[in-house]
C-alpha cells in the first residue's frame, strides 16, 4: 500500500524588495517548523492579493501557518491611527493574508498564527492593534535588541498564564510556560470570536483560540518555530498542528475515494 501523502499547509508569503527585484520570501524558519515539526509539507502562497481564488486554494490546503515579519498591518485595516514614519508595512500581504484567514476558518481548515499572524488574526475578526505596546503605561517593552546576537534576542524572556482548561494547557499540560518577546505590535481590542489563551504579565494578550472552530485554531504572539525542537512547548505545539492538518488531509483524501 502507498503511503499517505504528507499534509498540504500554506504558508502565506510576504511582498519584499531585495536589491531591485521584488519577491514572495517566507522565512525558513517557518518552512522547517512546518516540515519538521508538523510533518507537513509546506507550500509558500504567493501575497497576490485579491487575484487568489481564495476557495479554490483553501480547497487544496489541510493546514494554514501565518508567520511572523518585520512589517506592521495597515493601521486603515482596523480603523486605527497613521503609523508612525519609517514603519515598515506590507500591503501585499494583508491583502492575501486578512480574506485568506477568514477563508480557511470558514472552511474549518486549521491555522496556527505567530507573531503578525496572531495580529492579522485579530484583524480579520474585527479585533484593533497597539502599535508601540512600549510606550503604553504599565506594558514592558517586548521588543527584542536588533543589536544583540540573534540567540539572544529569541531567547525566552518572559512567563504567560495560559487559561484554564484551553487549548494552549491541553496541549503543553503545563499553566504557565516561558516564550520570547520581538514584537512592538500587539492585540488592543480583542475580536469577536476570539477566546483568550494566555497573558503576560502586563496584562497583554499573547495567545489565542478561535471560539467554537471546527477545526484547530490558535495564534501565538511569541515565536515558537525558533529552534522549536530545543522546547517541548514548542514540540508540542507544532506536533498538535500536524495531527490537526493530517486529520484534515485523511478526510479530504476519503472523499475524494467516495467520489471517485
Amino acid at each position: 500500500m502507498a503511503a499517505s501523502p504528507l499534509p498540504l499547509v500554506g504558508v502565506p508569503a510576504c511582498a519584499r524588495q531585495l536589491g531591485h527585484h521584488p519577491f514572495h520570501i517566507a522565512g525558513d524558519k517557518y518552512i522547517r517548523a512546518v516540515s519538521d515539526g508538523a510533518g507537513a509539507l509546506p507550500l509558500v502562497i504567493p501575497a497576490l492579493g485579491d487575484t487568489l481564488d481564495l476557495a479554490g486554494l483553501v480547497g487544496r490546503l489541510d493546514g494554514l501557518l501565518v508567520t511572523g515579519s518585520p512589517s506592521n498591518v495597515e493601521p486603515a485595516r482596523y480603523g486605527g491611527p497613521s503609523s508612525v514614519p519609517g514603519t515598515l508595512h506590507d500591503p501585499e500581504r494583508d491583502a492575501t493574508t486578512l480574506p485568506l484567514i477568514r477563508a480557511a476558518l470558514a472552511a474549518g481548515v486549521p491555522v496556527l498564527a505567530i507573531c503578525r499572524g496572531i495580529q492579522e488574526l485579530n484583524v480579520a475578526l474585527g479585533g484593533s492593534l497597539h502599535q508601540r505596546v512600549q510606550e503604553l503605561p504599565g506594558k514592558l517593552d517586548h521588543r527584542a535588541d536588533d543589536n544583540r546576537p540573534v540567540e539572544e534576542q529569541y531567547a525566552k524572556v518572559h512567563s504567560v498564564g495560559l487559561t484554564p482548561g484551553g487549548m494552549l494547557e491541553r496541549i503543553t499540560g503545563k499553566r504557565e510556560i516561558r516564550v520570547n518577546s520581538i514584537h512592538a505590535q500587539a492585540i488592543d481590542r480583542l475580536a469577536d470570536g476570539l477566546t483568550a489563551e494566555a497573558m503576560a504579565p502586563d496584562g497583554l494578550i499573547e495567545a489565542v483560540s478561535v471560539t467554537g472552530a471546527p477545526a484547530f485554531a490558535l495564534a501565538v504572539q511569541w515565536h515558537p518555530e525558533w529552534r522549536f525542537w530545543e522546547c517541548p512547548d514548542s514540540t508540542a505545539l507544532f506536533k498538535a498542528f500536524g495531527q490537526a492538518c493530517g486529520a484534515r488531509a485523511a478526510t479530504r483524501t476519503n472523499q475524494g475515494e467516495t467520489v471517485s
